[in-house]
């Protein structure tokens, strides 16, 4: 892969979706003005509380590639969906950047170089989770296996090639319109579904494996567990939405939530605890399997907090769609687009 790229002014479009990153907005604003494929970084912010929207301003007042643009509605699809309307006019490219995370040097210059030698309208990357230690090593050990991922390609390393899901990266910004842009009815899974409206309109997705980013996992196990649950309610809204049955790596956890609700039976028949028992044992003999490899006993954590992702992702999936059922569908919006689809 080379790293030249052939690009006018304003090709590339670089949104950052923001919200509370004080602790992490100035030093990748800093690594991205090091790239010259960032011709413009518009900063979507949410209604930050904890000074990030100063120095949002301070490094803007400072370098007129940076800007600062509210974004009302406070979620991730909304915030790009609005720097593409006001910005994007004159991009070939629109690269999203998440806020926390950290990225390989010339990210973007090598995102575009990639989608040119490839032919491909988008590309995906990696996600690698990354912690230090204790519970959160645990977690970034899980998401970063089978264990807890099921063996989706952007999260155990899969080879380079076409795909229809990955870590959103960079995408052609006519195909970005084209699609309709992301569904803002969708505060979680809504990279996903952009997917599969991309692919219906027979745009190309490419997995590059060399660019991996790197992303700090939720420390504690309500924050984690919320996640999760808006992870599978998201993935039932777009499984219901298109019509797409789950994969078997995406059924398997479904049975959780329902295994751990007949266990509550158990003191009255005891045999009812058994697949929950079962389930939990296979965590955590996984979860002691990860630590022996890595040689670090906080990743034994792993084990339980699988247990936690798998759970609250049954829970949020069956929550969206008992009550899509319940509601006749009334319940699930329906696609909310800025752009025409067409």
């Amino acid at each position: 892969m080379t790293d030249t790229i052939n690009c006018g002014k304003d090709t590339v479009l670089t949104i950052i979706p923001c919200l509370n990153e004080a602790a992490h907005i100035a030093p990748l604003l800093r690594d991205l003005l090091a790239d010259p494929a960032n011709r413009r970084i518009v900063v979507a912010d949410g209604g930050s509380t904890d000074g990030s929207r100063e120095i949002i301003r301070q490094m803007a007042a400072e370098c007129e590639r940076i800007t600062l643009l509210d974004n009302p509605a406070g979620i991730q699809s909304a915030g790009i969906n609005r720097a593409v309307a006001h910005y994007g006019a004159d991009a070939a490219w629109i690269a999203r950047i998440d806020a926390h995370g950290v990225y390989p040097d010339r990210y973007v210059s090598r995102l575009v170089a990639t989608a040119q030698a490839q032919a491909v309208d988008a590309v995906v990357v990696r996600l690698e989770t990354f912690a230090e230690s204790g519970f959160a090593r645990g977690v970034a050990a899980a998401q970063n296996s089978r264990l807890g991922t099921g063996g989706a390609a952007h999260r155990i390393g899969g080879a380079g090639g076409l795909v229809d899901h990955g870590h959103h990266a960079l995408m052609r910004r006519d195909a970005f319109v084209k699609a309709g842009g992301y569904c803002e009815n969708m505060a979680c899974n809504e990279d996903a579904e952009l997917d599969l409206r991309l692919l219906a309109i027979g745009a190309r997705i490419w997995l590059e494996p060399d660019l991996p980013v790197t992303y700090f996992p939720r420390r504690g196990l309500r924050s984690l567990l919320r996640q999760y649950f808006r992870y599978g309610a998201g993935r039932a809204a777009t499984s219901r939405r298109h019509r797409r049955p789950l994969r078997a790596r995406q059924a398997l956890p479904l049975g959780v939530a329902p295994a751990c609700a007949l266990a509550l039976g158990a003191p009255i028949v005891p045999a009812l605890a058994l697949p929950a028992l079962g389930w939990a044992g296979v965590c955590q003999a996984w979860g002691i399997a990860l630590a022996l490899r890595e040689r670090r006993a906080d990743a034994a954590w792993a084990g339980s907090a699988a247990m936690i992702m798998h759970l609250g992702w049954s829970a949020g999936y069956w929550k969206q769609e008992i009550g899509a059922l319940a509601s006749g569908g009334r319940s699930l919006p329906g696609p909310s687009l800025p752009f025409a689809a067409s």
